[in-house]
């Protein structure tokens, strides 16, 4: 299946959306601590983490070694999307980036609430504990380190996002330096593409909250704050000097039928300068560009997504 869901970029950039301004966020550490989770050290892990406030988070782990690689979804996708693949030669189908990363070291996934089930048909995750209302990044950022506190995963970490997921793993990194080895982009989502559409600005953000998905009007879908997110990124410190790479699409992001072109224009613009602006935060940063695929890189291109991670990787392990 060719990437229907998800749809635009940004964040999730395929399957991206956001917003409404409200609540901020669930009571992601709130309430007694979460009884502690046995993830062994190695081998395959599938379960719930416990959180903190009566929720649970579905994490799956597989490999051995260090550093443990995180991969964080786009807006609105479950993991699923770095377990399966849509390619076509010279690109091998296999393997997924998740069981790929596991051949060189430890890697984990896990389901945000409200995401998308790449199931038939797909339906929302029912493997977390659901969140209602507009979620925050700093909530979200708070869930992903007390899952890995409670999961007891020792870093620190690489972490690797996808779309919205990289701005869930830059301001973890920000907030969190000690605990991060290293980042990868894929095809992320960053803060200055407010800046870059401009008046479009707020058409395009409603197209976000928007996309047209058979999970829109359901109140457990994942919906974000963006504006706040980007803010919250701003001000915050400057990520830490650790190794990096990014990966960028070629090809246009898949949109829903009757998307205004002068917005779709605007977005392929302001892409690149995105992708730019992401390999500027660090030194000797690595661009690779996934030459013929679309935001979904993971999918379409899972060897130079699983490549460049065991860069990373290794630029870490040969770190004094």
């Amino acid at each position: 299946m060719r990437h229907r869901i998800p749809l635009l970029p940004v964040v999730a950039a395929a399957v991206a959306l956001a917003a409404v301004a409200g609540c901020g966020g669930p009571p992601a550490l709130r309430g007694s601590p979460p009884a502690p989770t046995s993830v062994p050290a190695t081998g395959d892990f599938s379960g719930q983490v416990g959180v903190g406030g009566g929720r649970k988070i579905y994490l799956s782990c597989k490999g051995s070694g260090s550093p443990l690689v995180l991969l964080e979804s786009g807006l609105h996708d479950s993991s699923d999307t770095w377990t399966f693949t849509d390619t076509r030669p010279p690109v091998p189908k296999s393997p997924a980036v998740f069981p790929g990363v596991a051949e060189f070291t430890r890697v984990c996934v896990y389901d945000r609430p409200g995401t998308v089930r790449y199931t038939d048909p797909p339906a929302l995750t029912t493997r977390s504990t659901p969140v209602r209302g507009t979620r925050t990044l700093t909530a979200m950022a708070d869930d992903l380190d007390a899952l890995l506190t409670s999961a007891h995963l020792p870093g620190p970490y690489v972490l690797v996002g996808h779309s919205f997921g990289g701005m869930i793993t830059r301001l973890y990194a920000q907030r969190h330096p000690g605990k991060t080895a290293g980042l990868v982009f894929v095809d992320a989502f960053g803060t200055d593409i407010r800046a870059l559409f401009g008046a479009r600005w707020a058409a395009y953000r409603e197209l976000l909250d928007r996309p047209g998905t058979p999970f829109d009007a359901q109140p457990d879908f994942e919906r974000v704050d963006i504006d706040g997110s980007i803010d919250s990124v701003t001000a915050a410190r400057p990520l830490p000097a650790v190794p990096m790479a990014v990966l960028s699409k070629t090809e246009p992001f898949a949109a829903p039928p009757g998307t205004p072109k002068a917005l779709l224009d605007t977005l392929e613009r302001a892409w690149p300068q995105v992708q730019q602006k992401l390999v500027d935060l660090g030194s000797q940063t690595p661009h690779f560009l996934a030459t013929g695929s679309d935001h979904y890189v993971q999918v379409h291109d899972p060897d130079l997504t699983i490549s460049a991670v065991r860069l990373v990787v290794g630029r870490v392990r040969a770190e004094p």
